[in-house]
């Protein structure tokens, strides 16, 4: 049987609060009795648990991190740059995902209640921006990484999602491709309308107007961005380049190219976004713009580390620049 606080108090004759403060160095205590119980730690040979000698100091040395699922393509980078930050300084992390809704989400509150972390790396779950915000405005520090452009009034790390729109448009411009065709990502969310802005604005300026008919949904799948291209060819409508909103749809786009008997990229180049690794496994392999997802990570820890050291959070977003990767979807 393992050896307890409540054993060590026991023989030494005081109570577990006082085995507590001993331990955490505490320097109030009558340094008979400190002595005393130092002495009877090691006949008994306790080892006191890393968790409660963090509790008692008041801090976990846990950053807990809230994902919507581990199955999107990009998920998993943000992770290992919240991980990389987070185990350099010591720390451990608490992984949630909420693939069962509101069940995950109770799971997920209990351990707010219960302390379980000194702060919170989050991607937004659908529908759980106000109550991030209630937990950050309630005492608990949260930093987003916000891949949908919801700018929260709480600290917050996202891509430059307009800017990358712009890019991918100066691309295809300068390659000569006055006739696209945008795939778009949800429409609710801010990050495929940022997208759509830069991409739109960039071909205006070229006097180059993309009306309705050459903007479709995708929804971030590989079928949705199959599917809706597919409707486009067998519909006429005639392009010579597509920007899809994540390289996931890009994927789709390729495929419905290709089932058409079209080529790419002489035929139709094509831009997708992101830049996660099956980028580089499509063929052809896809030029992308690249969103700094192990970037995004590491700064929301290093935002979170900081505040541990006495840093107050900043409301302000910061905002990660994007990088064209050009590859064999437009490279000719």
């Amino acid at each position: 049987m393992s050896i307890t606080m409540a054993d060590v108090a026991a023989r030494a004759g005081v109570s577990k609060t006082t085995v507590s403060r001993v331990l955490n160095g505490k320097d109030d205590l009558d340094p008979e009795t400190a002595a005393r119980v130092r002495q009877v730690i090691e006949e008994l040979g306790y080892v006191p648990s890393a968790r409660a000698v963090s509790l008692a100091r008041g801090r976990t040395r846990v950053v807990g991190m809230l994902v919507p699922s581990l199955t999107w393509a990009w998920v998993g980078e943000v992770l290992q740059g919240v991980v990389d930050v987070v185990e350099a300084e010591g720390y451990g992390l608490l992984l949630f995902s909420c693939t069962q809704g509101e069940n995950s989400i109770r799971r997920f509150a209990s351990q707010v209640s219960a302390k379980a972390f000194d702060g919170l790396v989050a991607i937004e779950p659908a529908g759980t921006l106000e109550y991030l915000t209630e937990l950050h405005a309630g005492g608990l520090p949260v930093v987003l990484v916000d891949d949908r452009e919801n700018r929260p009034q709480f600290p917050s790390v996202a891509p430059a999602n307009r800017s990358g729109g712009a890019q991918a448009a100066r691309h295809l411009l300068d390659l000569g491709r006055r006739r696209p065709l945008v795939v778009m990502g949800p429409r609710e969310l801010g990050c495929s309308q940022e997208r759509l802005i830069g991409f739109a604005d960039t071909y205006r300026d070229a006097g180059i107007t993309i009306d309705e008919s050459r903007v479709v949904d995708g929804d971030f799948t590989f079928e949705g961005g199959r599917d809706s291209v597919a409707r486009v060819l067998a519909a006429g409508l005639g392009f010579d380049c597509v920007f899809a909103h994540n390289d996931l749809s890009a994927a789709g786009t390729l495929r419905a190219i290709h089932d058409a008997g079209l080529r790419i990229p002489d035929d139709v180049a094509v831009v997708g976004f992101d830049d996660v690794p099956l980028a580089t496994y499509t063929e052809p392999t896809l030029t992308t713009v690249h969103q700094p997802l192990r970037e995004m990570g590491e700064r929301a820890a290093r935002l979170l580390m900081a505040h541990f050291d006495g840093t107050s959070l900043s409301g302000a977003p910061e905002v990660l620049p994007t990088a064209l990767v050009v590859r064999g979807s437009t490279r000719i």
